[in-house]
């Protein structure tokens, strides 16, 4: 891989992590730090029906999982930019062969080739623990 190569992906890396932070703080603007009144936008002093909590709360809930979504997304991403400072970014951590431009293109957090993956994916659908762990 070039430096020209590393760059754009070091680039795409960075707009994606700052995409995720921005989507992450306003998960928690809009759900996370509002009470169930604030959140429906009903800042009134009537009684709260049972189902719009209940519908709240989901919200709320759907909400949690995909700022943790994120947050698992986020993490991979500053380990393949920490890859990119210590000079192993493109290598297979379980083969140690380099991998494919158009496969870090595609997922420039990838950290196996993709034989490896299709391996570690087989393992998985058969219930067998991931071994790279």
């Amino acid at each position: 891989m070039n430096k020209r190569d590393l760059k754009k992906l070091e680039e795409m890396l960075l707009a994606k992590r700052a995409e995720l932070i921005a989507d992450i703080g306003q998960l928690r603007k809009s759900a996370m730090d509002s009470t169930p009144t604030e959140a429906a936008g009903d800042l009134s002093t009537h009684a709260y029906h049972m189902a719009d909590q209940g519908t709240d709360a989901e919200e709320r809930e759907k909400s949690f999982y995909f700022a943790s979504k994120s947050g698992r997304f986020l993490y991979h991403i500053d380990e393949a930019l920490r890859r990119i400072k210590d000079g192993t970014y493109g290598k297979c951590e379980v083969c140690g062969n380099d991998i494919s431009i158009a496969r870090l293109e595609a997922v420039p957090h990838a950290r196996l080739c993709i034989s490896c993956k299709e391996k570690d994916e087989q393992r998985q659908s058969r219930g067998i623990p991931d071994a790279t762990v």
